[in-house]
């Protein structure tokens, strides 16, 4: 426990200016960021008698080694760096607002020459419209799907689209008319846009317009007695009134609106937010945070809408249960007009307690779920720490895996526990070649004599990048037994780190190894220290042969314009946007390819004459196969299934 004493910087030296400061552990770690109208007036508050300071921040001040603090020119400013820097360093002791997942949204590309409708959990680019966030990605899947009827727009990737469009026959979605199949011209590129602003308009609420035309071009149809036109209108209409009856009316005015609901004991807090729109939920999505410093319910107002708003769009109108901490200051950050307030009567007062009771309802279930977690979380950091021999619980775990096809493309892979938590920030991999390559030991070798070496003197790279890498683990956990054990070793007595434990986990009876052991350590079959070995070792094995297949796949994929010396990827993509097949280029003439940017005669030349002679070795190699004229000399991509050109 350090003396805040010893790190107080003198009052003089502190500006009175608006700003953020930061707090850091003995390792460099940031483990509270606040912000300030005076930083002066604000920082002295943390330096009085630790007994009259709240328990959470008396905990933070012990906790930490120093403060260092950035003057900004305004309070907005100093609102949005505190945001930046909170997602940046992850605090220990801030309230963060975590997502039990990334909501998924409905986008429509707009900003595209042919506009493309798809499900997403990343940031959307600017110029696209977005709906959502859905708390259910089966229910926008199932919503697109019907949409698709209606409005055949656009929804396969760009890599699908390019290929349709150079073979002129379309995808599947375009055969069973789901898409309308611009790729191929089956509509014109002006069209398939007026479409895509149709299905914006129908997903932004207007939806009457859409049913009273199919409804009367179904009446049309079934007076002119053309009955499988009607009914296919009929089926059209009846997909959109599916679509209307999982967005229910909750407002008559037709208000676009956020309500943010809030429940919160001393120790957690929930937040829920209902995303309204057209008078209908579209969206909805929630938070849990642990209150680790002082936080009150107008902070963490604040903090949730500057969480909305830095991220996305605010709707006119704002509803929240009370005022945030800084209004004036969370107002300028959204940056348009927007009606903040709390609401004092009728339906959307009675629907602002509605998201509330949401709020309390998660907060009750994450109260239930994570104190069972934590239990069981602290008895097996505790019992590993003692069938270990360890003199604390090891709080930072990082285990080790390595992953290979029969010696090729071989990987480690580097995961992070911490309190008994994975840290997935903080995973990192590593490509294994030549001489440590060779066996399972000599990787892992290599692996660990990178990762401590980044411990010992850390690289010339970001603050935080290398902060993070260098941080020190109290476990270092190997996949495997004795011989890797011994190697793991081996790097911490070369490197003198003596302040690491190190241990082994065996896959066949899951028995621990630790260096120089003769027997093992056998953690009892029910033993929460048991599951969670296994779960970092699972965990170590899932991220390093994710990693592996990729490497491999990529290696399958070799082609034989590869080989090619000055034929780097922009020219060989746009010779495949010109040629389609490798076929068609090594049937073309040298005139034929000087057409194409970036190729002269020389490369043409050359290029050509590598083709050839690939396509003569191979013929002779199929000649002398013992399997006859019916053997086959085709190169398969293993993870899609697609005959490539060699």
């Amino acid at each position: 426990m350090a003396d805040p004493s010893t790190y107080r910087p003198a009052t003089g030296s502190i500006p009175t200016r608006p700003g953020v400061y930061r707090f850091r552990d003995e390792h460099g770690r940031v483990i509270y960021v606040g912000k300030a109208k005076n930083l002066r007036q604000r920082l002295v508050n943390y330096f009085q008698d630790l007994t009259v300071l709240h328990e959470r921040t008396r905990r933070m001040v012990t906790t930490a080694a120093g403060v260092e603090w950035t003057v900004v020119g305004t309070e907005v400013e100093a609102l949005t760096l505190e945001y930046t820097w909170i997602k940046e360093f992850d605090p220990r002791f801030n309230v963060k607002f975590r997502d039990d997942k990334s909501y998924p949204y409905l986008v429509l590309t707009m900003g595209e020459k042919v506009p493309r409708v798809h499900i997403t959990r990343r940031p959307r680019a600017k110029g696209d419209r977005t709906f959502g966030p859905y708390p259910q990605v089966g229910a926008i899947r199932e919503t697109l799907d019907l949409m698709l009827r209606v409005f055949p727009i656009r929804s396969c990737t760009p890599g699908v689209y390019r290929r349709a469009e150079r073979s002129g026959r379309p995808c599947l979605l375009g055969f069973i008319g789901k898409c309308a199949a611009p790729c191929v011209g089956d509509i014109s590129v002006d069209d398939h846009r007026r479409l895509a602003e149709q299905f914006a308009d129908f997903m932004a609420g207007n939806t009457a317009t859409y049913t009273r035309r199919i409804e009367k071009q179904m009446r049309e149809a079934a007076a002119a007695m053309d009955y499988e036109t009607a009914a296919g209108l009929r089926d059209d209409l009846e997909a959109l009134d599916k679509v209307m009856e999982k967005n229910s009316v909750v407002l008559s005015d037709a208000t676009d609106a956020d309500l943010v609901g809030l429940a919160q004991d001393e120790l957690e807090a929930s937040v829920q937010v209902f995303h309204v729109r057209g008078g209908r939920i579209r969206g909805q999505r929630g938070w849990t945070a642990e209150i680790l410093d002082d936080s009150t319910a107008p902070d963490l107002v604040e903090r949730a809408l500057t969480t909305l708003y830095t991220e996305g769009q605010a709707p006119k109108e704002v509803l929240v249960p009370v005022q945030p901490t800084n209004r004036d200051q969370v107002l300028e950050l959204i940056g348009r007009p927007v009606d903040l307030r709390i609401p004092q009567r009728g339906e959307k007062k009675d629907l602002l307690a509605t998201v509330t009771e949401n709020a309390a309802e998660a907060l009750r279930l994450h109260r239930l779920k994570r104190t069972g977690d934590l239990t069981a979380r602290t008895r097996a950091l505790e019992d590993l720490g003692e069938a270990l021999g360890l003199a604390e619980p090891p709080l930072r775990i990082e285990c080790f895996d390595i992953s290979h096809s029969q010696g090729t493309n071989v990987v480690g892979s580097q995961v992070v526990f911490e309190d008994g938590l994975p840290k997935k920030s903080e995973y990192r991999r590593y490509s294994v070649s030549g001489a440590a390559a060779r066996d399972d030991t000599a990787s892992m070798h290599d692996v660990l004599t990178r990762r401590l070496k980044h411990h010992l003197d850390p690289p010339e790279k970001t603050e935080e990048e290398s902060r993070r890498f260098a941080y020190p683990p109290s476990l270092i956990l190997v996949d495997g037994g004795p011989p890797q054990v011994a190697a793991a070793q081996r790097v911490l007595d070369e490197l003198g780190i003596t302040d690491i434990a190190l241990a082994g986990i065996a896959k066949r009876l899951e028995e621990i190894w630790l260096p120089g052991d003769d027997y093992p350590v056998i953690l009892p079959r029910t033993s929460e220290a048991l599951f969670l070995v296994q779960r970092l070792r699972d965990e170590a094995h899932r991220f390093a042969i994710t990693y592996h297949r990729s490497k491999r796949g990529r290696a399958m994929q070799a082609s034989a314009l590869d080989g090619v010396p000055g034929l780097g990827p922009a020219r060989r993509r746009t010779l495949l946007d010109r040629f389609v097949t490798v076929s068609a280029i090594r049937e073309a003439s040298e005139e034929e390819l000087q057409e194409v940017d970036g190729i002269g005669p020389a490369l043409a030349a050359q290029l050509l004459a590598a083709l050839r002679s690939d396509q003569a070795t191979d013929t002779g190699a199929a000649r002398d196969d013992s399997a006859g004229e019916d053997s086959l000399d085709v190169a398969v991509d293993m993870a899609t299934g697609e005959i490539l050109d060699r």
